[in-house]
Parts: C-alpha cells; sequence; structure tokens
C-alpha cells in the first residue's frame, strides 16, 4: 500500500535540511480560522532564519493583501514567511485579462469577498445579465449546503454561463466545524455540464507564479527539488504539489483524518492515489 510506506513524524525539522523553500497552505496549516498555530508560526520563522523561504499558497478568494490582514488578526507574524499569493490574485488576473474583461459578472459568495472585484474592469449584474459567473463561495455557508444552489444553477446552465471558481477547496475546517468552499459549489455546476476554470491550487499556474516569487528573493534563483510543499488538503495541497514536480508533506486535520492521524488511516488515505508525500505530521511544528 502506498501509504504504508509514509513516515509519521513529530517535527518539520527532519526535512529542513533538504528544502531551501516552503510552500505552505494558510488555512488548515497556519490557522484555523479562528486563531493562529503558534508552533506552526514557530516552524515557519526559525526554517526562515536558517536561510530558508517561505510563501504561503492560500486558496482564499482575496488578494493576499487582504489575507495578510487577516493574518495579521489571527495571530500570524509577518516573520514567519517571505511572500504569499492567493488563489484571489489568481481570479483577478483572469478577470483583467481573459473571458470577463468588461462584462457583466454574477458574484456567488459571501459580501466580504467583494473586494475581489476592487479596481478592476468588471461590472457586478444579476443571473438574467450575467456573462460569467465568479464564485468565491456560499452566501451563508454557516446553514447552507451546495444543493441549495441548483435553482440558481439551473438558470445559469440554461444560458451556458461559464463559471470561474475563485476557491477550489470543497471544505475547511473553521475552528471545530467543517463547512463548504466554493470548490463545492463549482463541482456541483461542472456535474450538471457547466464550464468552470479554477483559479487556485491545485491547478499548475498557481504553483508557476509561486515559485516565480520564490526564486526571486534574494535575486538567489531556485532548485525545484528543494522545495517542500506543506498542506492538509490531499487533492488541492498535494495534488498540486505533485503536478508541479514538488515533494509534499501532509498535515492531518479533520478534513481527510476526522479520527486522527495513523498508520492504517494515513495508508488507506492514499492507497489508489498517483502520489503520496515524503511524510505526514500531526501539525506543522518544529
Amino acid at each position: 500500500m502506498r501509504g504504508a510506506r509514509i513516515p509519521i513524524l513529530s517535527s518539520i525539522g527532519e526535512l529542513a535540511a533538504g528544502s531551501d523553500a516552503w510552500i505552505v497552505d494558510i488555512w488548515g496549516v497556519m490557522h484555523n480560522g479562528a486563531e493562529a498555530h503558534a508552533k506552526a508560526c514557530d516552524a515557519c520563522r526559525r526554517f526562515r532564519a536558517g536561510g530558508g523561504r517561505v510563501a504561503l499558497l492560500s486558496n482564499a478568494p482575496r488578494p493576499f493583501s487582504a489575507v495578510a490582514r487577516q493574518l495579521d488578526a489571527l495571530g500570524v507574524p509577518r516573520a514567519a514567511y517571505d511572500v504569499g499569493i492567493t488563489s484571489g490574485d489568481m481570479t483577478r488576473d483572469m478577470l483583467e485579462t481573459t473571458m470577463a474583461s468588461g462584462g457583466p459578472v454574477l458574484h456567488v459568495g459571501p459580501e466580504r469577498d467583494l473586494g475581489l472585484f476592487a479596481g478592476l474592469n468588471v461590472r457586478l449584474a444579476d443571473v438574467e445579465q450575467a456573462a460569467t459567473v465568479v464564485c468565491s463561495g456560499l452566501f451563508d455557508d454557516t446553514r447552507e449546503t451546495p444543493d441549495d444552489y441548483a435553482p440558481l444553477f439551473g438558470r445559469l446552465l440554461a444560458r451556458r454561463v461559464p463559471m470561474i471558481c475563485a476557491n477550489p477547496d470543497i471544505k475547511v475546517e473553521r475552528g471545530s466545524r467543517l463547512v463548504y468552499c466554493a470548490g463545492a459549489l463549482a463541482q456541483a455546476y461542472a456535474a450538471r455540464g457547466g464550464k468552470v476554470v479554477y483559479a487556485g491550487k491545485p491547478h499548475r499556474a498557481i504553483y508557476r507564479r509561486t515559485l516565480r516569487a520564490l526564486a526571486g528573493i534574494g535575486g538567489r534563483g531556485l532548485d525545484n527539488e528543494r522545495v517542500l510543499a506543506i498542506g492538509d488538503g490531499v487533492d488541492t495541497d498535494l495534488a498540486g504539489a505533485h503536478a508541479a514536480g514538488l515533494r509534499s508533506a501532509f498535515i492531518a486535520s479533520a478534513v481527510h483524518l476526522p479520527e486522527g492521524l495513523s498508520a492504517r488511516a494515513l495508508a488507506a488515505l492514499f492507497e489508489h492515489r498517483p502520489f503520496a508525500p515524503v511524510a505526514a505530521l500531526p501539525a506543522l511544528a518544529w
């Protein structure tokens, strides 16, 4: 079994010497939506203090400038990372340069994500006028599920309106709860025949942008074989790292292992996947 060969570590320090740069997921690794994970922040600071470079990579449907302010509020210190890139940044690139530039756009998601459109040549429209739908999440992820969107999606699909998914995550932990993300809505839309373009992980474009950013730090260049991706999303963080030719470390969260990290659960999780991480940890810690 593929997962049976994955070592379970208590410290990321065992992998630090073989890495010049880390690409670290944010939600689920650096914080849980309610507070920072202090040990993860300390591990990133220690890695940087030893000469390592850290890029935070998130499927948050907002520009990293907005995410950085949230990280400040949650207690993630700026000394823990060098640079950050989000699916919101990638979405804005798409809106500026591709199918939605200047056109009417329906936003599906909470009002807090409207900053995604700030300063762009985009006109927000209703369901009957929209030429593109940008999905950043559920309107109310505290009570809704993807099933609630069937009537809305039916109206959009009747006109073959394409969707940009600004957050490919399916679910995330918020405190002690699991909540649906835009990826779950995009999955439902595509299942009914809708065209969906994804802005973030696990798709290659966001990794190319992140690797360029890391290579530019200090003008030192970068050997991709010495880059380690660290995340809790098997089908986003780890699948994306694999597609980009990078090693990965799996942080076991309740999203995939609700009963906790064990050799048996780890083996079952990766048994039928075409990739596996170089190690698994219960949390990012030094």
